[in-house]
């Protein structure tokens, strides 16, 4: 049996006790008719998502204007969760969003498109989502270029949704397949999707982009027949790995595996030890004074992905500490922006419509 098969083997079977326990305690609620809605499984295909204005709360946050993708037709998949208001989310006036109770691309339209797509996750922790400085700023600069951005507004386990450490995964995992089931609407090469994630943005589009074999959740409509497999990524100052002694990131892991994971946990959850073969080619960027996701997450990444085989570029800066988005600009970690266009061009990726 390969390598390969053997980390396919070990998630699955971690995923497998994770559905069983999630479904004794489902069966536990089962007289409990707060939990029905959780409980429905559907019997046939449903609506398509919903196209409309984001009502983020308050109206005047960052990126009310722009138009919405709800990930879900009803509640996401496991149920739970921060159900406090009507709004998608909340957010702060500079542009902080939690509670997102209902998950959801907000899309960013080029004025001359390429044809070509990235699902943004912007980073946080998994306690908050910031798009602020990693998803708005981000999405106009790719657009400038001519990609149809989609910003990905996912759960976060820290809310308490039952599938923990998985939810955001099935909302990055589901945002792909609805990008390229809306592929012909939006006037996108359904091959020529990629991911750009953020620190804790880039651990979720890691684990999307090598985990995209795997399915997280049961079926709730044709959109979900589609292929979760991307061309490319881009992981900037990611968090790749929870395993000792490069497990310093303590928001991410206390968040996804708790205080005293297992080593099967620290494994199930670590990007670099996902990595197969069939992973896309990818793009890593970092700074060497990061506080926070040291030098050692891309590092590990970069020699998992060289040992399958996977093209993999690699870029660190002398300076740049953690969270510095797009850059300032003439800082030397500024500069990953322009070598990530020239990636994606290398590889293809950015051409005319």
């Amino acid at each position: 049996m390969s390598d390969d098969s053997v980390m396919m083997l070990d998630r699955r079977a971690l995923l497998a006790g994770a559905a069983a326990i999630l479904t004794a305690e489902r069966a536990n609620a089962h007289d409990d008719p707060g939990n029905a809605e959780s409980r429905v499984v559907p019997q046939s295909p449903v609506q398509p998502p919903v196209f409309e204005t984001v009502q983020p709360l308050p109206k005047s946050a960052p990126g009310a204007e722009l138009e919405v993708i709800d990930l879900w037709p009803g509640l996401p998949p496991g149920g739970g969760g921060p159900f406090r208001s009507d709004y998608r989310f909340d957010e702060t006036l500079s542009g902080v969003i939690t509670a997102v109770t209902r998950p959801c691309l907000m899309v960013i339209r080029p004025e001359r498109p390429n044809g070509a797509a990235f699902v943004v996750a912007p980073g946080g922790g998994y306690r908050r989502i910031d798009i602020s400085g990693e998803g708005l700023p981000v999405g106009a600069w790719l657009a400038k270029a001519g990609f149809t951005v989609f910003l990905l507004i996912y759960r976060l386990p820290s809310e308490k949704w039952r599938d923990g450490p998985d939810a955001p995964r099935q909302d990055a995992q589901r945002a792909v397949r609805l990008v390229r089931a809306n592929s012909a609407q939006y006037g996108i090469d359904p091959e020529r999707i990629g991911l750009l994630g953020f620190s804790a943005g880039g651990h979720l589009m890691g684990e999307t982009a090598v985990d995209s074999e795997v399915d997280l959740y049961d079926d709730v409509d044709a959109a979900d027949q589609q292929s979760a497999h991307v061309a490319l990524a881009g992981l900037i100052y990611p968090i790749i790995t929870l395993r000792a002694p490069f497990d310093r990131t303590i928001s991410s892991r206390a968040v996804l595996v708790g205080d005293n994971p297992s080593d099967a946990q620290r494994r199930a959850y670590s990007v670099d030890a996902q990595v197969t073969r069939r992973s896309p080619p990818t793009f890593l960027a970092q700074a060497a004074d990061d506080p926070v996701g040291t030098v050692d997450h891309p590092l590990r990444m970069y020699d998992a992905l060289r040992a399958a085989g996977v093209p993999v570029e690699l870029h660190l800066f002398e300076r740049g500490g953690h969270g510095f988005g797009l850059g300032v600009p003439g800082a030397p970690a500024a500069a990953w922006a322009s070598l990530f266009l020239t990636w994606v061009r290398a590889r293809g990726f950015l051409r005319s419509a």
